[in-house]
């Protein structure tokens, strides 16, 4: 799909930042694209998931995700997707990631960001509009990354075996039984994983999971269907793995969103 025509609108205005509003019915994908400018995507409902050649970084509510000028990128929207964007210029956009990163949208930051939505594109840089900007650019440079990031390998090797773990989650295959697929030793596919993903092969395995849980209970997928669907002997193994990264059970998790 094409980029929405407000987007589009705001990449040539001459100021530090622009807001858009934008909103996306269930199922809805944005193809692969860039921005001359800095984006940042916050899903105020849905879950996004933005992919990029590195990796996939997943948006629930209350979280939005960093996208640097030029990095190309894709977004597929679970659920209802009410999106939120600013749009930061290249000399404004210093002191921000020089990476994709998920980061924690604080309320004080949501509401600015609501409110810059309504402002006239063109607003007065030297009047209150151009000062509310100036606070949401201070606002930004304070957050930190969360972990809603899965990284992808450059290893042929790796990519054969995080692409079909991608799709199928629940897949089992011990490394192991890849390493006689791929030809090489256990060993050797292990040391690889953490060198190109930060994370051993267990540990990227379980981050799969945890974001495609959180883009099904965007839909409307049922606790105990997700945690099957997952590979999960048992929906308590998966409400326990939930907590642990979230520090509140899946059930409750959109509801307090």
């Amino acid at each position: 799909m094409a980029l929405a025509p407000e987007i589009e609108r705001v990449h040539d205005l001459p100021r530090p930042v622009a807001a858009t509003a934008t909103n996306y019915p269930p199922g809805h994908s944005i193809d692969w694209h860039s921005h001359p400018k800095g984006q940042l995507i916050h899903g105020i409902s849905g879950v996004m998931t933005v992919t990029t050649d590195a990796g996939m970084w997943v948006i629930p509510p209350g979280r939005a995700v960093w996208v640097p000028a030029g990095v190309r990128h894709r977004v597929d929207i679970a659920g209802e997707g009410r999106m939120r964007s600013l749009f930061v210029a290249p000399d404004s956009a210093g002191e921000l990631p020089a990476d994709c990163a998920v980061l924690t949208v604080p309320p004080l930051l949501r509401e600015l960001i609501l409110a810059a939505v309504e402002m006239p594109k063109l607003y007065d840089e030297a009047g209150a509009d151009g000062r509310l900007m100036a606070v949401i650019l201070d606002c930004l440079r304070k957050l930190k990354p969360t972990p809603l990031y899965l990284p992808m390998p450059a290893d042929a090797r790796l990519k054969r075996i995080t692409e079909v773990v991608a799709a199928d989650p629940a897949d089992r295959t011990p490394l192991q039984e890849w390493a006689k697929r791929a030809g090489a030793s256990q060993r050797t596919l292990a040391r690889l994983f953490v060198k190109e993903t930060g994370l051993t092969f267990g540990a990227w395995r379980q981050q799969a999971r945890l974001l495609r849980a959180l883009e099904w209970l965007a839909e409307g997928k049922q606790v105990t269907a997700v945690a099957l669907d997952l590979g999960y002997d048992s929906p308590s193994a998966f409400i326990a793995m939930f907590r642990r990264a979230f520090r509140i059970s899946p059930g409750r998790y959109f509801k307090g969103r």
